[in-house]
């Protein structure tokens, strides 16, 4: 059940996600970057701030740092989740409006780095957060973070756009060849592709159970023996017959009755 609180709730995202689109579509406005430091050596901080700096100018790509959350559209979280940042870190995350994306920073933002095992941590940022983007190093370098906040900004236009989708009953995939059991199938797809490798196999699997929509073994033969003799490489038809004696062998497992088998010629 669906209480009021829900509902102004979805309300609000609805028109806080219909604001954001107008401002990135009509106002064309910077992608807003906010850093938390979870505990690091300050080594990433000096990298981004180098990034901000005239000598690579992140701001020219619309890539503009503030000093609040509640501003931001990406949340970089940098260094190794430390006990004594993981609350402020959830409030700075929560004070971000969404849709947002969550970076992973650094070595230490990423996995922890070399105090991954301290008693002190508690891993990463996706130990806490559920991070879209990780930005590798020990520390990244100038051009790595200028490169992750733009393919973070992409993400941010993903999640604009992107439409949850619910799967309905009876809305799940269909099968190509229905007719066919799965087991069957199963042993066709892999004997064709030992014989065949990977995509040949395949092929000559799909062709072959075309055969069998004939439900018939003598129509399946004959159909076999017509294709077969077409054929100039005889090592196809060489193919096509084991797998065809997969399948009656199968079938006589099965304790289904076999018409006699007909003399394929190549």
């Amino acid at each position: 059940m669906i209480t009021l609180k829900q509902e102004l709730d979805a309300s609000q995202k609805q028109k806080l996600l219909e604001l954001k689109l107008k401002l990135l579509k009509q106002i064309k406005r910077s992608v807003y970057v906010y850093r938390v430091d979870c505990g690091g050596c300050n080594g990433c901080e000096i990298e981004i701030f180098a990034a901000i700096t005239p000598l690579f100018d992140a701001e020219r790509f619309g890539i503009k740092v503030v000093g609040s959350p509640r501003h931001a559209d990406v949340v970089v979280f940098t260094g190794p989740m430390t006990r004594s940042m993981r609350v402020p870190a959830i409030r700075a995350y929560r004070a971000a409006p969404e849709p947002k994306v969550v970076v992973a920073y650094g070595t230490c933002g990423c996995s922890g780095g070399i105090f991954h095992d301290s008693y002190a941590v508690w891993g990463g940022a996706d130990s806490i957060f559920p991070v879209d983007l990780y930005i590798p190093g020990c520390p990244p370098t100038p051009c790595a973070t200028i490169h992750g906040c733009a393919v973070a900004l992409g993400l941010l236009q993903q999640k604009m756009k992107g439409e949850h989708y619910v799967e309905g009953a009876g809305a799940g995939a269909k099968l190509k060849f229905p007719e066919v059991p799965i087991d069957l199938r199963k042993e066709i797809e892999r004997e064709a592709r030992r014989l065949c490798g990977y995509w040949h196999g395949k092929r000559i699997a799909e062709q072959y159970l075309e055969f069998l929509r004939e439900k018939d073994l003598q129509r399946i033969e004959q159909k076999l023996d017509a294709f077969l003799n077409a054929e100039k490489d005889p090592r196809l038809v060489e193919v096509y017959l084991k797998i065809h004696r997969l399948y009656v062998a199968k079938m006589e497992r099965s304790g289904r009755q076999c018409p006699e088998r007909l003399n394929f010629t190549s």
